[in-house]
């Protein structure tokens, strides 16, 4: 089954000449089925791009998927037309009384900051606490699984010594959670990122399972025992190229960037970096859709109301 988009959406076009089924709107509303509602709460720079890589993994799936996207309006950004945010995205103050059956908060280039600086912290904040009884499950990646984190459990992020960013292998630690069923022992993913949590932090101060880490990475995903929240530090959504746009950013920038690791042929920038991680990232994102979210969900999305108190932090 397909997500359901708007047909204007530049990453349709993308996806459909990868061969990915995405369906219109108006063929929707024709089936006699209720879809699974998905909000993107979408942080990144590059919206467009990030919108094409989360889309990539949501469409395989059996599962109907109707997605909306989220913005940030205490915030402007500085890399997305102001028409592409007005065409395809909504604002808290258009969903605030909908329900979600799934919520997905992007990375964010702020991980440096404390996180009061950001500008859209109270507005982040207010979605937190909208999710408790508006959403089933909520999926954190990168800067917002710290977000996460520190918002519910007071659990902080330290500065590394250096960026992390390349390819990392990371190993299954919680072989029985429905999340990692279908990975091997250890699987590839990229990271970015100047900040982690640390693992003794997580462990006094939260109930939440330990689902994968790795030497070089630290923790790599976390979650919830009944799935209502997830936390994943790297970034299994990224393409193949995702990691050599940045280091080229970073090189315009006169930043000094290290190349990325495990990532260049021969660490060769002028090659074409291999994609390692696509089959992980498949089955992370179709098992949060099927055992998260489609499992365990309300069919009547109003019955979130009555489920809030399943929270551990409430």
């Amino acid at each position: 089954m397909p997500i359901t988009l708007n047909k204007k959406l530049p990453a349709v076009d993308i996806l459909k000449n990868e061969n990915i089924f995405v369906m219109d709107d108006a063929r929707a509303r024709g089936q006699d089925i209720r879809p699974i509602k998905v909000l993107i709460l979408n942080l990144m720079p590059t919206k467009e791009a990030t919108e094409t890589q989360l889309l990539r993994y949501l469409s395989n799936t059996p599962l109907q998927v109707k997605l909306d996207f989220l913005y940030m309006t205490s915030h402007q950004p500085k890399n997305t037309k102001p028409e592409h945010l007005e065409t395809f995205y909504k604002t808290f103050a258009d969903i605030k009384a909908d329900y979600f059956d799934g919520l997905i908060i992007t990375g964010a280039p702020v991980e440096t900051l404390p996180f009061e600086a950001v500008d859209y912290w109270q507005e982040l904040c207010q979605i937190f606490d909208w999710a408790r009884r508006h959403v089933y499950s909520t999926l954190h990646l990168c800067w917002g699984a710290q977000a996460g984190l520190y918002y519910r459990y007071g659990v902080d992020k330290a500065l590394m010594d250096h960026k992390l960013s390349g390819i990392y292998s990371q190993d299954v630690v919680e072989h029985f959670s429905p999340l990692m069923r279908g990975f091997d022992d250890s699987f590839l993913s990229p990271h970015s990122r100047h900040t982690q949590v640390t693992e003794a932090d997580v462990r006094a101060k939260t109930n939440l399972q330990i689902l994968a880490k790795g030497e070089e990475v630290g923790l790599s995903i976390l979650a919830s025992r009944d799935l209502r929240e997830v936390y994943s530090f790297g970034h299994l959504e990224y393409d193949r190229d995702t990691l050599k746009r940045e280091y080229q950013r970073d090189m315009r920038a006169h930043k000094g960037p290290s190349l990325p690791v495990n990532y260049f042929p021969q660490g060769q920038p002028s090659q074409q970096p291999p994609l390692r991680w696509s089959l992980a990232a498949s089955t992370f994102f179709t098992n949060w859709l099927n055992y998260a979210v489609y499992q365990e969900t309300p069919y009547r999305l109003e019955d979130l109301e009555k489920t809030g108190s399943l929270y551990g932090y409430l």
